[in-house]
């Protein structure tokens, strides 16, 4: 997908914190909770971040999407004609989109603890001796994750292959 080459999957499929870029008002019991919370962000503040962003871009646009607005939309190559109705109406592309949702991602990452190693010396000592590696090896992927244990896992995987 031009716009974001790299996109990650929306956080209900697994996706890391810029997957959030994708996601939903938290209104309904679903991932994005655990998300929020991994990362320390508030439900609140996230709503927060996502309508600012609207108000200085195209985003904030999308009457007759689900929630009125293109800054809760997914990702473009899931197929949404709410989504594309409202990008056609305003003259935007999907790269366009993409692009906008990729700064979106920042700007929540910028509010985020990424980065941040913020888990006990119990759970870094647990990750190094269940992939038997040093302890900061296991801070190494953890940082090299933004923080995120489920990539912090593949990470490791990957480089033990």
């Amino acid at each position: 997908m031009m716009g974001w080459e790299d996109a990650p999957n929306h956080v209900c499929r697994g996706g890391d914190v810029r997957g959030l870029a994708f996601c939903c008002p938290p209104v309904k019991p679903c991932p994005v909770h655990n998300k929020l919370s991994e990362v320390g962000i508030s439900p609140e503040e996230f709503v927060k971040i996502k309508e600012d962003f609207g108000k200085k871009t195209d985003l904030g646009k999308g009457v007759g999407t689900c929630f009125g607005s293109l800054i809760w939309c997914c990702k473009a190559s899931k197929p949404c004609p709410l989504r594309d109705s409202a990008l056609y109406s305003i003259g935007m592309s999907h790269d366009e989109y993409m692009t906008l949702k990729k700064q979106l991602a920042e700007e929540i990452v910028k509010h985020s603890n990424v980065g941040e190693i913020n888990y006990s010396d119990e759970d870094l000592q647990t990750l190094a001796q269940t992939f038997d590696i040093s302890i900061d090896e296991a801070k190494s992927a953890l940082n090299a994750s933004g923080n995120d244990l489920k990539s912090a896992i593949k990470y490791i995987r990957m480089n033990n292959l």
